[in-house]
């Protein structure tokens, strides 16, 4: 028990409980409520499991760029590129040799995103860029080159299987949960089935020391971005065919707080070392929570930024050593016999 309680795991699966459970009391247990219609589950908590697949798949990328000590803010326009490219495919825009093959456009989009992790990876593991400044590059550029993709049109599309990437039913659950489960799986075998996990939390820590230690430093910063410009592109693809269309402007438009976000609540610090990947999707779930309740309740949807910029503040004052150390200051002490003093 000890151990489960000490885990990463456990206080933010603790969080989305309780907030799982107010919300369940001020909505009067509506927000439980799960209808069947044509064998698909519908409700507040399976729009949580869809809408937040996504924000799941990002998180897992976003995670391994934090654990050592990076960033990526140019997730959001990797998604516009990926939705771009697969939508113009699809619709025959461009490759119309390709006969508007979903497959084909899929995996064309997430070669671009292993492209642009590839050059947040050059700029990051060979240049020696700062990685906010080397992702903001692709940041401030990517929608631009989106739009020249999409010919700076708002590309729709009427493909019924691309449809289905985001709007699929399968065993009456959503797609995206299914897409997302096999992400998360596919990363944990890498970084707990593999000596790579501990490569990027030694990066993460020191990265001369890891160097000197033999860890391939560059190679492995490499691969980590390459693979968050991956998952960013995957979650571009859900987003696009979920709107049936790519909204360059508009996709995944400030997405990349969000998944720092969810990380940050997952646990893993922001200066690196330690991370986990099951902690980050339960913060993406978090995440997702609050936004469906805000949503759910009536409220405006501009206080959902607020709400979200009141968790970062929580998240960043429980990070912050002084502060703990000034919060546990407070708090009563007590003698070796276990008597206040």
């Amino acid at each position: 028990m000890k151990k489960i309680t000490q885990s990463m795991e456990f206080k933010p699966f603790c969080v989305l409980i309780a907030i799982i459970l107010i919300c369940g009391i001020i909505s009067g247990g509506d927000f439980f409520k799960i209808t069947i219609v044509d064998g698909h589950f519908y409700g507040r908590l399976i729009d949580i499991l869809r809408n937040g697949s996504k924000y799941a798949i990002l998180a897992v990328g976003m995670t391994m760029a934090l654990g050592t000590g990076g960033t990526d803010i140019s997730v959001g326009s990797v998604m516009a590129i990926s939705g771009a490219i697969a939508c113009s495919i699809v619709d025959e825009r461009i490759l119309a040799g390709l006969g508007g093959n979903v497959a084909i456009a899929v995996l064309l989009a997430l070669l671009a995103g292993a492209l642009c992790g590839a050059w947040n990876g050059f700029m990051v593991a060979k240049l020696k860029v700062q990685p906010m400044v080397a992702t903001m590059i692709l940041l401030t550029a990517g929608r631009g080159i989106a739009q020249l993709i999409a010919d700076g049109k708002i590309v729709t599309i009427t493909s019924e299987p691309y449809y289905l990437i985001s709007g699929g039913y399968f065993l009456g659950l959503p797609v995206p949960m299914y897409i997302a489960i096999g992400v998360i799986i596919l990363f944990l075998l890498l970084t707990k089935g593999t000596a790579f996990g501990m490569q990027v939390e030694s990066i993460g820590v020191n990265q001369e020391s890891s160097r000197l230690s033999g860890i391939k430093v560059e190679r492995n910063l490499w691969i980590i971005y390459i693979l968050c410009g991956m998952t960013a592109a995957l979650a571009g693809i859900i987003e696009s065919a979920g709107i049936k269309g790519a909204d360059c402007n508009n996709c995944g438009l400030m997405i990349e707080m969000d998944g720092i976000l969810a990380v940050a609540i997952g646990g893993t610090a922001l200066s690196g070392g330690r991370f986990s990947i099951i902690s980050s999707v339960i913060g993406a779930l978090i995440v997702q929570t609050i936004t469906t309740t805000i949503y759910a309740f009536g409220v405006a949807p501009e206080l959902t930024r607020v709400a979200k910029a009141i968790i970062v503040i929580i998240v960043c004052l429980l990070q912050s050593k002084p502060f703990m150390d000034w919060l546990n200051s407070l708090l009563p002490k007590k003698s070796a016999k276990g008597v206040q003093a």
